[in-house]
C-alpha cells in the first residue's frame, strides 16, 4: 500500500519516463498527469476529449499524436473531470497502438466502482496488455477515505520494483491507522460502497 493518486502517478511516471519522453494526457483530465510529467522530464502530449464522442477520446487522433518519442499514453476511465468511460473498442485501440511501439499504458482506474450504465473493463485486461500497464488505484473514491492517501498500483516487475524504491524512500509506508482502515475496507461488506453508487 502507498500514498494516494497523486504520489502515484508520480512513481509510475518516474519508473518508465526519461526526459524528452513523450506522455500522451488526456485534456480535460486530472491536473497531476500534465505537471508530473513535466517534473521528471516529460513532453505532454494533449489529447483532446471531445463533447461529441462524450468526452471519450477519438482513437484516430490517439493515432496521430503517437510518435517514436512515445513512452506513455495515460488513460483515466472513468474520467475526472468529465466522468467519460472508455468502450471496449476504445481500449483495444489503444491497445493495438501500444503493442505497435515500445509504449506503456498509465491506466487511472481510481473511479472503476463509479460506473453506472454498463459494466467497468480495465486495458489490463486485454491480452497482452497487463505487461504494458501501470494501473493505479485508490481508496479515496471507492471507500470515500479522500484525504488519508491510500491507494496502491500494480506493474511488471520491473516497474514495480522502480515504484517500491521510490516510494520507500520517499514516504516509507502509509500511516498505520490508514492501513488498518484499507484493510477493514476490503474485508467488509461493500454496502456503503453499493449505497453511495445507487445514490
Amino acid at each position: 500500500m502507498a500514498p494516494g493518486a497523486k504520489i502515484l502517478v508520480t512513481y509510475a511516471l518516474l519508473a518508465p519516463i526519461n526526459p524528452g519522453d513523450e506522455v500522451v494526457v488526456p485534456d480535460p483530465g486530472y491536473p497531476a498527469y500534465r505537471s508530473m510529467v513535466e517534473f521528471v522530464g516529460g513532453v505532454p502530449v494533449p489529447m483532446p476529449l471531445l463533447e461529441e464522442r462524450s468526452f471519450a477520446f477519438d482513437p484516430v487522433i490517439l493515432a496521430e499524436l503517437v510518435s517514436d518519442k512515445t513512452r506513455m499514453i495515460v488513460i483515466n476511465s472513468p474520467n475526472n473531470p468529465t466522468g467519460s468511460l472508455l468502450s471496449a473498442d476504445d481500449l483495444n485501440a489503444v491497445a493495438g497502438i501500444v503493442r505497435d511501439g515500445d509504449i506503456w499504458v498509465l491506466s487511472d482506474e481510481v473511479y472503476c466502482e463509479m460506473v453506472y450504465d454498463r459494466p467497468f473493463l480495465s486495458i489490463a485486461s486485454i491480452p497482452g496488455m497487463k505487461e504494458r500497464t501501470v494501473l493505479l488505484d485508490s481508496f479515496s473514491k471507492t471507500y470515500a477515505m479522500t484525504g488519508w492517501r491510500l491507494g496502491y498500483g500494480a506493474a511488471s516487475k520491473s516497474v514495480a520494483d522502480a515504484m517500491s524504491l521510490l516510494s520507500g524512500n520517499i514516504h516509507s509506508s502509509a500511516a498505520e491507522f490508514t492501513q488498518h482502515a484499507g484493510l477493514a475496507a476490503l474485508e467488509g461488506t461493500r454496502a456503503p460502497l453499493d449505497a453511495m453508487v445507487k445514490e
